[in-house]
């Protein structure tokens, strides 16, 4: 596992992201932490988070309980902690203190429900920054084929 480092304002492509990692880089924990790996990190451009989706996610015991189906703002949830990370991994350790914070959410749109067993692939790409205020585009698959995408604006602030 690489480890995050390198020079300020070089991408160094990051092979994998484990939890334990993710835990130090943002604040979400279970039940809100979604986001079980994240791979293939080019700081200050692109990442993907792995989210292994299990029967026993709490939003499904009342989320269509006969037939579970994730929610789509979780999958967008699962997105923005992806983008987290990157943003942590693009500014490094000065990152680990502060919040990414939603400022809005444009162009979801959810193409086939995510159910129990199922992997998202969230793949998440910086479109521009400008000071603490970040863009992204992200694109949800489950076994190749798109489930949500959604481009969305987060700021940086402190804790």
């Amino acid at each position: 596992m690489n480890d995050i480092g390198g020079a300020k304002g070089v991408a160094q492509e990051i092979k994998e992201i484990r939890v334990e990692r993710i835990m130090e880089m943002i604040p979400h924990r279970y039940p809100m932490l979604l986001v079980d790996r994240v791979i293939d990190v080019v700081p200050n451009q692109s990442a993907t988070g792995i989210k292994n989706v299990s029967v026993n996610e709490p939003f499904f015991v009342g989320h269509f309980p006969r037939r579970p189906v994730m929610p789509g703002v979780m999958i967008v949830e699962a997105m923005a902690q992806t983008a987290a990370v990157l943003v942590v991994a693009t500014l490094g350790a000065e990152a680990e203190s502060k919040l990414v914070y939603f400022m809005a959410v444009d162009k979801a749109r959810f193409r086939k429900p995510v159910t129990p067993g199922d992997t998202l692939h969230i793949h998440v790409t910086k479109e521009q920054s400008r000071g603490a205020v970040w863009k992204f585009s992200a694109v949800a698959k489950v076994n190749g084929a798109s489930v949500a995408e959604a481009t969305y604006t987060a700021m940086i602030m402190d804790d």
